[in-house]
């Protein structure tokens, strides 16, 4: 859910910043991983519709709507696959709760993407009165969530908005964005926390060697964070690559698939350092053995991109990790095993290419 900038303080900076410094009426914010994006953009819309500017001041009769998720002049858009993984209320931000066939959310699978019926919805409700007389706010999280369809339906918006409108994108990268979406609006990237301040965010919640966690999480410390809350703490970090190389799938277990497929991603990144004489970018120095050689390590690796593309396909999870770490056994085993050879082929192969 939204943290503000006492639970994430490396906000508070480009959060004065924007509040005082954006003009423009559509913005995106980006930054690498889990910078808090949904975070500092629902706190810089909170702080325009505040009542006791600057804001957000967190007193006001605005922040409180705000804060209870009932401010009819503020509308966050995000997929309902967020909205699960947030535990993100209904009300003025549910916004993407409807089908055009009115079929029901529970009798279908929740959407990976912002729908273009959601985009309709908030374009119409932009062009209504605001309640509280101090204009409206839309924020997209994340914005290249929207396929093209629902992408072109805000074309018009974002270059004639209504009275008093402003538009927060929140995406990773801009380049994901369409050209005509990124032409209409200004940017504003925002860095990660500096490596002092995210070790000391850590050990201030409870992690140990919050050193190891933070460089598993390539600098992120609320992706770093995430880790230790999934059973990964700083022992098991360590230990992963090994228990990966000698076949034992259980060092994944209890994990989403599309994190699992991510860690070995990383471990995989790592054996290509180590096969070419550099050190390892994610887990500790000494931690990952050498594979065999580049022709299975790169064999592994197309696999895992190939999972990586379908992590909603409906299989098997327990079996595809089992059928991915195998094949890893076998990247790291110094002679060909027979799980090696055809290790993930039952359920790899099923895929589109």
């Amino acid at each position: 859910m939204i943290q503000n900038e006492k639970d994430l303080p490396w906000l508070a900076e480009p959060l004065a910043q924007l509040r005082d410094g954006a003009r423009g009426h559509a913005l995106i914010l980006h930054g690498p991983g889990q910078v808090s994006l949904l975070s500092l953009a629902f706190r810089l819309a909170q702080a325009w519709l505040c009542e006791q500017p600057p804001g957000p001041c967190d007193q006001c009769p605005s922040c409180h709507l705000s804060l209870a998720g009932s401010h009819a002049d503020l509308m966050v858009l995000m997929p309902e696959t967020h909205q699960q993984a947030l535990r993100w209320g209904g009300g003025a931000e549910g916004g993407d709760a409807e089908v055009a066939d009115g079929e029901s959310k529970s009798k279908r699978k929740p959407s990976r993407e912002i729908r273009v019926e959601a985009v309709r919805q908030a374009i119409a409700w932009a062009h209504g009165s605001s309640s509280r007389g101090r204009g409206k706010m839309l924020v997209l999280y994340p914005a290249d969530a929207m396929n093209v369809v629902a992408a072109n339906a805000l074309l018009k918006t974002l270059e004639e908005p209504a009275a008093g409108m402003r538009i927060l994108l929140c995406v990773e990268d801009p380049e994901r964005l369409l050209p005509t979406i990124r032409s209409r609006c200004q940017r504003a990237a925002i860095a990660m926390p500096k490596h002092p301040e995210a070790l000391a965010w850590l050990s201030a919640k409870g992690v140990n060697d919050p050193e190891t966690l933070l460089r598993a999480a390539g600098g992120e410390p609320q992706a770093a964070l995430a880790l230790q809350e999934a059973g990964l703490p700083s022992a098991a970090w360590h230990a992963l690559p090994g228990r990966v190389a000698a076949g034992d799938a259980s060092a994944l277990t209890g994990l989403s698939l599309p994190l699992a497929v991510r860690l070995l991603q990383q471990l995989c990144h790592d054996a290509m350092a180590v096969l070419a004489d550099a050190p390892p970018q994610y887990f500790p120095l000494g931690s990952v053995p050498k594979p065999a050689n580049w022709v299975r390590l790169l064999a592994w690796q197309a696999a895992l991109l190939k999972a990586a593309r379908h992590d909603e396909h409906p299989w098997n999870a327990p079996l595809l990790l089992e059928a991915l770490v195998a094949q890893a056994h076998a990247t790291f085993a110094r002679k060909a095993t027979g799980a090696g050879k055809g290790a993930g082929r039952s359920s790899l192969d099923t895929l589109p290419t």
